[in-house]
């Protein structure tokens, strides 16, 4: 698999939870960054944080939730997305819109380290009433 394709099959075991998989493809060292001003952000170390800390807690959080991806740039062994988070609030029924930008770097076809960069303010507006 090519890193981008690495990548690419990250994006669909979060869509479709599949945690297996998402294990499978990080190192064992995965160190997993989210803006500190993000729901919940801070770096998260090893995928099974990342599960517990942002995908199942996400899931808890919003009644709808996903990353929409518009491009992804391939920079050897860093692969950068652009998109947006969208989704539904599940306590205030707000819906979200958010642009922001993933940058992968990867060791032996494997996600090691993960840095989003995110309009958190758009976060945070849908998630207050």
């Amino acid at each position: 698999m090519t890193n981008l394709e690495v990548i690419q099959e990250l994006y669909r075991a979060f869509r479709e939870k599949d945690y297996d998989a998402f294990q499978q493809i990080c190192t064992a060292d995965l160190t997993w960054i989210q803006n500190d001003r993000f729901p919940q952000g801070k770096t998260y170390q090893g995928a099974e944080a990342v599960i517990a800390g942002v995908f199942k807690s996400n899931n808890e959080r919003w009644e709808m939730f996903s990353f929409q991806i518009d491009r992804y740039l391939d920079a050897e062994n860093s692969v950068v997305v652009i998109g947006a988070y969208v989704g539904r609030h599940r306590e205030t029924q707000k819906s979200l819109r958010a642009v922001a930008a993933h940058v992968y770097d990867l060791v032996d076809s494997k996600v090691c380290r993960f840095q989003m960069f995110a309009d958190t303010k758009t976060i945070w507006d849908s998630m207050v009433r």
